[in-house]
């Protein structure tokens, strides 16, 4: 019998390994699409910013579920692709980064009411990004920061942050 110092190549190669018990990185987590929000959440968000006065929350917010852009999208957009005239426009067109295509779509009465009150509140004028964050006025708001606020967004509606997080509605249009 050969003792374990005295082991031939061969031997070693027909040792079977001990099994290291390492989990994978998303075992427990869901890994498929998120699903996108329901109207009734929806309303439960808007409601809960309207009553704690958060101004920029809402009209992100809404414009991110009217638009249904990226978050990267929602971030970068100015003031006058919004709000060319001072006053919130019916529809806006807003170029995506990742297809360099336009998306026009239209803003509902909420959202622009939303839009607009934000403007006045921030003092906000063509030529500044709409959403500004803690890097300065001159710079748009990070896309981490954004999506810190939507889990927050999501958590006070009663929803799980790491389940669901799409902030579009699953329905065309809401009541």
């Amino acid at each position: 019998m050969l003792s374990s110092s005295s082991m031939t190549m061969q031997d070693q190669v027909n040792a079977t390994p001990t099994p290291h018990k390492r989990l994978p990185w998303n075992k427990g987590k869901l890994t498929r699409a998120k699903p996108p929000l329901r109207p009734k959440h929806v309303w439960s968000i808007r409601t809960k910013l309207q009553i704690e006065g958060r101004a920029r929350d809402l009209a992100m917010f809404n414009l991110a579920i009217d638009s249904k852009l990226r978050g990267c999208d929602v971030v970068a957009i100015r003031v006058e692709d919004v709000a060319a005239g001072g006053y919130t426009a019916d529809r806006a067109t807003v170029r995506q980064k990742k297809t360099g295509r336009p998306v026009r779509f239209e803003l509902s009465e909420q959202t622009r009411q939303a839009v607009d009150d934000y403007l006045k509140s921030a003092n906000k004028t063509a030529g500044e990004f709409l959403f500004t964050g803690r890097r300065g006025p001159n710079r748009n708001m990070t896309t981490r920061q954004y999506a810190r606020l939507v889990s927050q967004w999501i958590g006070s509606a009663g929803l799980d942050p790491g389940c669901s997080g799409r902030i579009h509605c699953d329905e065309r249009k809401l009541p």
